[in-house]
């Protein structure tokens, strides 16, 4: 599937930041389908990817009514959320050695993991 989602990228690389629904970023990715599933959230994933944009929560939700952020990767936002993504990774397996950033904050660790 072809999905032109460089408007967004676009408006992402401007701004540093955007908060989009789902319901948006389907509209520009695929049109044509009725509803979001795994597999099409996994390629938009992929195609923002590729643009050089990182989405939070890293797994894309299916509902439409949800919320993402988007920003670019090279960028400091980016930047942070992959060192968190990568420490939280850590922390599933037993092995951060910063785990103590992530104590007492609920939900954390579901948001960074894909």
């Amino acid at each position: 599937m072809d999905m032109d989602l460089t408007a967004i990228a676009h408006a992402v690389q401007i701004d540093g930041v955007k908060r989009l629904q789902m319901r948006t970023i389907k509209a520009h990715a695929a049109p044509d389908r009725a509803r979001l599933s795994l597999e099409l959230c996994a390629e938009i994933r992929a195609s923002f990817d590729k643009l050089g944009i990182m989405t939070l929560p890293l797994r894309l939700p299916t509902s439409e009514n949800d919320f993402v952020f988007l920003f670019e990767k090279s960028g400091p936002i980016g930047q942070a959320v992959a060192i968190a993504s990568s420490a939280a990774l850590l922390d599933r397996y037993g092995q951060n050695p910063l785990s103590l950033l992530l104590e007492g904050r609920p939900g954390v660790k579901e948001f960074l993991i894909p």
